[in-house]
């Protein structure tokens, strides 16, 4: 249940018309019950919105009276699917007692009435999740009265908090809030405003360009266009989103959910892979085509969540499960197709080319997460160029701006995203086979996977942020009970012990794949596992030591290649069948997805994550089970094992707790107080 709070106090156009005998208050209050309020109240002071704030449980939208904006502006707002707390920011130029605000990847990290380096100017509506709601009454008693000592703190303690935020400050109500709310160090995100219209009016002519503005603009349209990303891919941009809002446009008319949409994709791509595996031109192009357009669909759904506002965080979750798993049964269909066409080692290039693509995967999230922690941190007094990273760092930001110049598609290219994969892949598959596509990907993949790991370690190093110190990084590292209880060896750092537990397993499948191509037999390196697999568990040394060196965000994504790798070793050695190896690392890479796409979506731990036994765990039962000859059926129980727990976990997070946490909420509403 979202509660509006008007906010009427300092705002010089409260009594400003909008119709005959319509004062602005009573238009903005329908407009708020319009974009999803279920409650609208006006208060004349900060005092009564603190005290409204204490007795609100859900998320509370609060603006000033001096917003002139379409109804949908405040709807994006409502349901803005980041947060929980999220601020409108403008590009008009601020008038007097305005709070300008400085963002960096969409986080608002200052807020005041001066600011030498702003990027805009705060919108006068705010929107604040259950959570930090004591945090907003707090503010607004701090905005209100005497300014507490913590409200002369910044973001981080020792930053300086911006300006007088008493309640005698010059400025709006609204204004003093949200800037007092930024300087107690809540995380805020700012919503920008495109196509569509808002201003804030302090006068009678103000207000008339406002209007006229607001008339001049079709909102349906401007949604439907809203619905596309602001920036994509060179692909996505050119050859697909040109035409899938009509496509979007149909699947709202027809009332199709977006989690719908994600499933006709994964159909799609579920049946495109059959194609590559069957062969034959006329299957290679059908199965080509209908990876185009299940890549259509699957920019089809976010677009559909975007114009019809259905954001969920099961939603969110799902569509980033759906992404990998479409693109791994594609490899699947790949390798098959081209294991069947003759060629030897079919499977083997489509597991290289998941396990590359999963540990990228990995050093994106990661490094996304980094970036963001260190917007949150306060910018040195004295900056500097900071050597080659901050030269980077600067250069890139200079060509993220020059949007549609060649350096710019080039740059968002080269890194190869899921677009240009998928294109390569149709393409390639169609007219060549899936030799040709399994290598075009593994190479692309490798360039790609080079340039951005030189790149974001310089920059990492100039940014030295501690991104694990700040997580739980026994949950993301995917430790069991044995990494828990092996000592620690911090001289070395986990990354470097991670890296040196990757090598055991690497050399002795490079020396396994020799053998095979030698047409000689792996199994006679069966008593090579123990020692490999001793290697592997150096990683573990680093289980307990803190992950705050400045390349320690890579620690995830080196365990996973330690972990697949060994998974590989087992089955060359042990002589499993390739796509039995295959369908174990899938499991693990859709376990390891789960764990990232809960960190990208700021979600808890899966429920059933302890009984996955560990990366550690799945390795030591895998040795144990090659060395006594049962690697193929012990390799398929765990896979089984795993997939049967994911589930699990799945039905549990998204359909039992919840379902508990309402039973539990509701209660006491049909019971009433006890006693």
């Amino acid at each position: 249940m979202t509660l509006a709070i008007v906010l009427a106090a300092g705002a010089p156009a409260a009594g400003l018309p909008t119709g005959p005998g319509e004062p602005r208050i009573d238009r903005l209050a329908d407009q708020l019950r319009r974009a999803g309020a279920d409650r609208v109240h006006t208060v004349a002071g900060l005092a009564e919105l603190a005290a409204l704030v204490d007795t609100a449980t859900g998320p509370v939208l609060v603006t000033g009276v001096d917003l002139v904006a379409h109804t949908a502006v405040l709807k994006h707002l409502v349901t803005s699917p980041v947060g929980p707390t999220v601020a409108l920011v403008l590009t008009d130029p601020p008038a007097a007692g305005q709070t300008v605000v400085r963002e960096e990847r969409g986080q608002v990290v200052d807020a005041g009435p001066e600011l030498p380096d702003a990027t805009g100017v705060f919108g006068g509506a705010l929107r604040v999740g259950a959570d930090d709601l004591p945090a907003l009454a707090a503010a607004a008693r701090a905005a209100h009265g005497p300014v507490p000592a913590q409200a002369t703190h910044g973001r981080v303690a020792g930053q300086a908090a911006h300006g007088p935020v008493a309640g005698g400050a010059a400025g709006s109500a609204v204004d003093r809030l949200f800037a007092t709310l930024t300087d107690l160090g809540t995380l805020t995100f700012a919503h920008r405003v495109r196509l569509l219209v808002a201003h804030r009016v302090a006068d009678p002519a103000g207000l008339a360009a406002a209007e006229a503005a607001l008339a001049g603009v079709d909102e349906d349209r401007a949604e439907l266009r809203l619905s596309v990303k602001e920036r994509d891919d060179f692909f996505t941009t050119y050859l697909v989103s040109t035409w899938s809002p009509y496509v979007t446009k149909v699947c709202a008319r027809l009332g199709l959910t977006p989690t719908g949409v994600t499933m006709i994709s994964v159909l799609f791509a579920v049946v495109a892979a059959v194609l590559f595996g069957a062969g034959g031109r006329a299957a290679l192009v059908a199965g080509g085509v209908l990876l185009y357009l299940g890549f259509v669909l699957d920019c089809v759904d976010g677009q559909l969540a975007r114009y019809t506002r259905h954001f969920s965080a099961w939603g969110g979750w799902l569509d980033t499960m759906a992404d990998r798993a479409k693109e791994y049964l594609v490899y699947a269909g790949l390798g098959y197709g081209a294991t069947h066409a003759g060629f030897r080692y079919g499977w083997a290039l489509a597991i290289a080319a998941m396990t590359l693509q999963t540990v990228r995967h990995m050093t994106d999230a990661w490094y996304g997460v980094l970036h963001d922690e260190a917007a949150r941190r306060p910018r040195p007094a004295t900056p500097t160029a900071g050597g080659i990273g901050g030269k980077l760092n600067a250069a890139s930001t200079r060509v993220q701006a020059d949007t549609g110049s060649v350096s710019y598609w080039l740059k968002r290219t080269v890194v190869f995203p899921i677009g240009e994969r998928w294109a390569l892949i149709a393409v390639t598959a169609a007219l060549f086979g899936p030799l040709v596509s399994l290598v075009s990907v593994l190479v692309w993949g490798v360039l790609a996977f080079g340039y951005t790991g030189a790149l974001r370690t310089l920059r990492a190093r100039w940014m030295w942020v501690p991104v694990l110190d700040t997580v739980d990084a026994t949950l993301h590292r995917d430790d069991g009970p044995l990494a828990a209880r092996l000592p620690v060896v911090r001289p070395m750092g986990p990354l470097t012990l991670a890296v040196l537990g990757a090598l055991g397993p690497a050399v002795l499948l490079v020396v396994g794949l020799l053998r095979v191509a030698g047409d000689g037999d792996p199994g006679g390196l069966r008593w090579w596992l123990p020692v490999a697999l001793l290697v592997l568990l150096v990683a573990g040394l680093g289980a307990g030591a803190a992950h705050n060196g400045p390349l320690d965000w890579l620690v995830p994504a080196a365990l996973r290649a330690g972990e697949y790798l060994f998974a590989a070793v087992v089955g060359v050695v042990g002589g499993v069948p390739a796509w039995l190896i295959f369908g174990y690392v899938f499991m693990l890479t859709v376990h390891h997805y789960d764990l990232t796409a809960r960190l990208e979506k700021r979600q808890a731990a899966p429920p059933l994550h302890p009984w996955t036994l560990g990366w550690e765990g799945r390795s030591v039962l895998l040795a144990v089970a090659a060395i006594a000859g049962f690697a193929s059926p012990v390799m398929a129980t765990l896979g089984a094992y795993l997939l049967v727990v994911f589930v699990a976990s799945v039905v549990l997070a998204w359909v039992v707790l919840p379902a508990r946490a309402t039973r539990a909420a509701a209660v006491p509403a049909r019971g009433g107080s006890p006693g």
